[in-house]
């Protein structure tokens, strides 16, 4: 049988208005992660701002010690929402079925307010991503999609075999 292997995952929180000590939805996806035996490896908030994401998961994606990156925020159609913009030319690939598969598992809580979500997944140097709406129930619904694929005993396949082959060499 496959053993659990724990990944390095950081968590990023997307916002013009909250703090540490208002982050709930941050704070849920640390808690799911570390829960499963995962380690927190970094944890920010940022401006809803294109650069500021993209700098925050540049570093991160460039890591050796980062296998995982949870977003919350920034995925909806209100003016600064640009989450998904910041995201996608980072992405190597994109991992088309998490988006699809979060709006229809949302459906079932929210109905089709669920077309205005953006969630994203996908994969940049070895490093998976998922980019999660700012609700904290959208975090807990992402979690429950995410969590199989983090987890290495998940069949019939997982993305942890793939991050696990992120390619070491020195850190500056």
């Amino acid at each position: 049988m496959t053993e659990f292997q724990p990944l390095n995952i950081a968590v990023l929180t997307v916002s013009d208005t909250r703090t540490e000590d208002t982050d709930n939805s941050g704070r849920t996806l640390v808690e799911a992660l570390t829960g499963a035996g995962h380690t927190l490896a970094h944890k920010s908030i940022v401006k809803d701002d294109i650069y500021q994401i993209r700098a925050a998961c540049s570093q991160w994606i460039a890591n050796n010690d980062v296998n995982a990156i949870l977003i919350t925020g920034g995925t909806g159609f209100a003016g600064r929402d640009s989450t998904p913009e910041a995201i996608a030319p980072l992405l190597d690939k994109e991992i088309t079925g998490f988006g699809e598969l979060f709006r229809q598992v949302s459906y079932q809580d929210i109905g089709t307010s669920t077309i205005q979500s953006r969630a994203l997944g996908g994969l940049a140097n070895y490093t998976a991503i998922f980019c999660l709406p700012g609700s904290t129930n959208a975090c807990k619904t992402g979690w429950q999609l995410i969590a199989e694929q983090l987890d290495a005993r998940h069949k019939p396949c997982n993305f942890v075999a793939l991050l696990m082959e992120k390619p070491t060499r020195p850190q500056p």
